[in-house]
């Protein structure tokens, strides 16, 4: 794997398709401050994603307050 940085880029937006030849594959669309990237997943890769996230979520703190 390569090496790591040791702080995280947020996720401006995200989007997700399916290609019209490739129906076996989600294709999700993530953008950073440094730019779009495209990853091709599996329905098990995509399951999995979105089972992490949403025991992620689950453990979340409170959004901390701007002044």
């Amino acid at each position: 794997m390569a090496q790591r940085r040791a702080a995280a880029e947020y996720v401006t937006a995200f989007s997700t398709g399916w290609p019209e030849k490739d129906p076996h594959l989600m294709i999700l669309s993530l953008t950073t401050a440094s730019g779009a990237r495209d990853f091709a997943l599996s329905k098990e890769q995509a399951l999995l994603i979105a089972k992490t996230i949403q025991d992620t979520v689950a453990h979340l703190a409170e959004p901390k307050t701007h002044r």
